[in-house]
């Protein structure tokens, strides 16, 4: 995309997309009535190119000169037009604004860099409603713990050690807490997103949710519900599979983002374990009529405290690994995942990605990460059973098990 041409239209199609967002937003108004609508976002994007071209056979201050002289008609218009209807939202002329800049970069620089920073600032654009629900809908000690979590990483992290500081060689301060930072990252995501829909979209959406946050707690309030009678036996143990399921797709997720080539090995017998899962709770929720949602409340996991106890998990499972391997070699291994996995299966996970990076044989680390899936799978069926009724206990062995029978098998195979 290097010819004048191609970049003056990458530039004329910056201020379409944004002018279509725009014009849409805008649609009830009468012709006329608006400072800025589709046609002009469209030329505002152009005019810029125009700029960012004359300025490549002139002189740099040109584009300064006319960046100025574009924002005060674009501004000008943009008061009367507020005046005119008492609305004091800038976010049309910093529209505008921005619209101008990015169309003369995809002249003077990054013609890519150019049209993703158009997209996002037409996504930003488009998702008005939902994102000021979303913020309305946040309360304070979320934003604090956030906040908290956010000055904990970029202020402690980079002064934290980068090396090892133990005698087994298992404890790295900064990769500790680097990894704590992304299990909550993804859980938070989870916790989210059962804010936004949790409550207004069913059981399969909160459990689903509920599993990116955590699926020891999805279990046990859903069982609990069923203990109560809130909910039929099929529709809760539905999105106990569901919660389960995506605990073993995050279990891939999070292998990938430290070990690559371990977690191609993960994910065909992964994949057979989620597919036998998701398609038991698509037959039990099928088969039941009422979709009540039930209120699922669990914890906010970018709370400091909670952030810390699972630095501190990692870095207990990280050592106990290390310290089994040397002394019982790679049965001692499995013996630690197998009694990691019974609480959670992330610290476990984190520890054999690394250790397979450092050295560690890749058989042994995918049969140590399958091995804590799998009992934790088998865990989450006993509370089931024992918090819940028969009926889901039922439900939910039958499928755990069908499940890591097809996923044993594929892991047999490769």
């Amino acid at each position: 995309m290097d010819s004048l041409a191609t970049r003056l239209a990458a530039a004329f199609a910056i201020g379409l997309l944004v002018g279509i967002e725009r014009g849409w937003q805008f649609r009830d108004s009468q012709d006329h009535q608006r400072a800025a609508g589709f046609r002009t976002f469209a030329l505002c994007g152009l005019l810029g190119g125009v700029a960012g071209a004359v300025t490549q056979v002139t002189a740099p201050i040109f584009l300064g000169i006319a960046f100025i002289a574009f924002a005060g008609v674009f501004a000008a218009f943009q008061w009367l037009e507020a005046r005119e209807e008492a609305d004091l939202s800038v976010t049309n002329a910093i529209a505008g604004l921005l619209t101008f800049i990015l169309g003369a970069y995809a002249v003077l620089g990054d013609v890519q860099a150019a049209i993703a920073c158009a997209v996002a600032m037409t996504v930003t654009l488009a998702l008005r409603e939902p994102m000021h629900h979303w913020v309305a809908s946040l309360k304070w000690p979320e934003i604090r713990a956030a906040l908290v979590l956010l000055a904990m990483t970029f202020l402690l992290l980079p002064v934290l050690p980068n090396r090892t500081i133990d005698p087994w060689g298992a404890l790295n301060p900064s990769e500790i807490w680097l990894f704590a930072i992304m299990i909550a990252a993804i859980s938070f995501i989870g916790y989210v997103s059962m804010r936004i829909w949790g409550s207004r979209r069913g059981v399969a959406t909160a459990a689903i949710a509920g599993g990116l946050t955590s699926s020891t707690a999805t279990t046990l309030t859903l069982a609990r519900l069923g203990r109560s009678g809130e909910g039929s036996a099929r529709l809760l143990s539905g999105g106990i599979l569901l919660s389960g399921s995506v605990m073993l797709a995050r279990v891939a997720v999070v292998t990938g983002l430290i070990n690559q080539p371990l977690a191609l090995r993960l994910v065909l017998p992964l994949s057979a374990a989620v597919i036998v899962m998701v398609a038991a709770a698509i037959i039990l929720l099928s088969r039941h009529e009422d979709h009540d949602s039930p209120d699922l409340e669990l914890g906010n996991p970018l709370e400091l405290g909670t952030a810390l106890k699972m630095a501190a998990a990692i870095a207990v499972i990280m050592v106990l690994s290390q310290i089994a391997k040397d002394e019982l070699g790679n049965a001692g291994l499995l013996v630690t995942a197998a009694i990691s996995g019974i609480a959670d299966v992330d610290a476990i996970t984190i520890s054999m990605a690394r250790m397979g990076v450092s050295g560690l044989d890749a058989d042994t680390a995918v049969q140590a990460i399958a091995l804590a899936a799998g009992v934790n799978t088998l865990a989450k069926s006993a509370m089931a059973a024992v918090v819940g009724d028969a009926k889901i206990g039922l439900y939910v062995t039958v499928a755990s098990m069908l499940s890591l029978v097809a996923g044993g098998a594929m892991l047999f195979l490769i």
